[in-house]
């Protein structure tokens, strides 16, 4: 566990590791809270080692020039992989978006069906637990104090050894992926699509249940006058839009560059005629298939007359929604999962029908907002249709939104509450 403090014996490192293909980054934080700075950079280069012995602690805190370094060799290297878990936070400390060839276990966790790896939430602990075969990881030591000198030795033990389990957890996470996701070329489809309806005839109940208990809750609750229960919450979002030709020329008027795309409807194709086809919309035709299955099953319909929202029993719909959710989660993930598969070896095998399966193609056409604008007002053509003003689109039109008539769209929502089920956490918001 080699601890490296002094300016000379890091650079060394630094550009040794700037030859290394594949490398496991970690990093600790200084009052993350508050005001974060990056402390110690983790690095190890050998996935093999289970004891640490192999991992260098870089000790950067208040020099940003040793960071900037370790940046400049290694982050923005596209020849290096830097695999991390939950890589936006550490990033952010490692050069943003100006960092290349990252890999995420975080994200490559998700990817795996719930059904296949059902944990509550894919913290680094949890998956360390569960993977690496380690009864307990203790954490305590990542809310420490990293912005005091000298670290303990618990603390220097404990950055250490989150190297050595990242890697232990992305060679797991490579290994159950390539089971997940075989080649698509050699998928046997008749197979799949067998076991997809056995899957499918347990899921469809349980998920026509899920949504009409959810419907029913939402209306008791408005009915009810209620914002909060034991099981779910409701909140409400406004959506800010405006038409088009609107936004058009206040963009034009005011010099103000917008840069998103619009998806061009066939209302809007219509209104467009024969311009569309001019070379300066630059329109990118975006192809995408859908699944469709062939086989139908008649079901008895298990859906019971409901009463009034407003004398809806809450607590008995969210007994009843607690105790259904667990298996339909994992039945959920495990026919998205076969979907998913199904529809890349068809595409693959270019078949188009199985047994069980259909695949049809559409094209999704979209345009640049500012080239759109362009050729709408210097043609004159008379486009209609609102646009939903994003925190991107205000934040570019600043105090100009206020000279034109936005309208006002107040949106219901509801989400799930802790107090029901343990969901995934924000892991985007979690430094450890």
């Amino acid at each position: 566990m080699p601890y490296l403090t002094a300016e000379n014996d890091i650079k060394a490192l630094i550009a040794k590791f700037a030859q290394a293909k594949i490398l496991w980054v970690d990093t600790e934080i200084a009052d993350y809270k508050s005001n974060p700075r990056l402390s110690l950079i983790q690095v190890l280069a050998d996935s093999t080692d289970a004891t640490g012995d192999a991992t260098f602690l870089l000790d950067v805190l208040d020099q940003p020039e040793l960071a900037k370094d370790f940046i400049n060799q290694i982050m923005v290297n596209p020849d290096i992989e830097k695999v991390l878990h939950n890589a936006s936070y550490d990033i952010r400390f490692l050069g943003n978006d100006d960092a290349q060839n990252v890999t995420c276990t975080l994200k490559m966790a998700r990817k795996i069906p719930t059904y296949i790896l059902p944990l509550p939430n894919r913290q680094l602990k949890i998956l360390i637990e569960t993977l690496c075969g380690i009864a307990y990881v203790d954490k305590t030591e990542q809310s420490g104090d990293w912005g005091k000198r000298p670290l303990t030795e618990k603390q220097l033990e404990y950055a250490n050894m989150d190297a050595v389990y990242l890697a232990g957890v992305h060679r797991r996470l490579v290994e159950i992926l390539a089971q997940c996701y075989p080649e698509p070329a050699t998928e046997n489809l008749t197979a799949l699509g067998e076991k997809y309806q056995e899957i499918e005839s347990r899921w469809k109940p349980l998920d026509s249940e899920i949504a009409e208990v959810k419907e029913r809750f939402k209306a008791g609750m408005l009915a009810q006058k209620l914002k909060d229960s034991s099981y779910f919450e409701l909140s409400s979002s406004i959506a800010m839009k405006v038409d088009f030709l609107t936004l058009a020329r206040l963009t034009q008027t005011e010099g103000i560059e917008l840069n998103f795309p619009v998806t061009l409807t066939k209302e809007i194709q219509k209104q467009l005629g024969e311009l569309i086809a001019d070379p300066s919309l630059e329109v990118e035709d975006i192809a995408s298939w859908r699944l469709n299955y062939n086989v139908q099953q008649r079901r008895k319909s298990t859906k019971k007359v409901a009463p009034e929202p407003d004398s809806e029993d809450l607590t008995a719909l969210g007994e009843r929604y607690k105790e259904i959710l667990p298996e339909w989660k994992l039945l959920d993930s495990e026919v998205e999962h076969l979907k998913e598969r199904i529809k890349k070896a068809m595409l693959v095998q270019n078949q188009e029908n199985t047994p069980h399966f259909k695949l049809s193609s559409s094209s999704i056409l979209k345009v640049d907002f500012a080239k759109l604008a362009k050729i709408a007002l210097s043609m004159g053509v008379e486009l209609d249709f609102m646009v939903t003003l994003t925190q991107y689109i205000q934040k570019r039109l600043g105090e100009a939104i206020n000279k034109i008539d936005v309208q006002i769209e107040y949106i219901t929502s509801w989400r799930m509450t802790a107090k029901t089920v343990e969901e995934e956490d924000d892991d985007d918001e979690i430094p450890f």
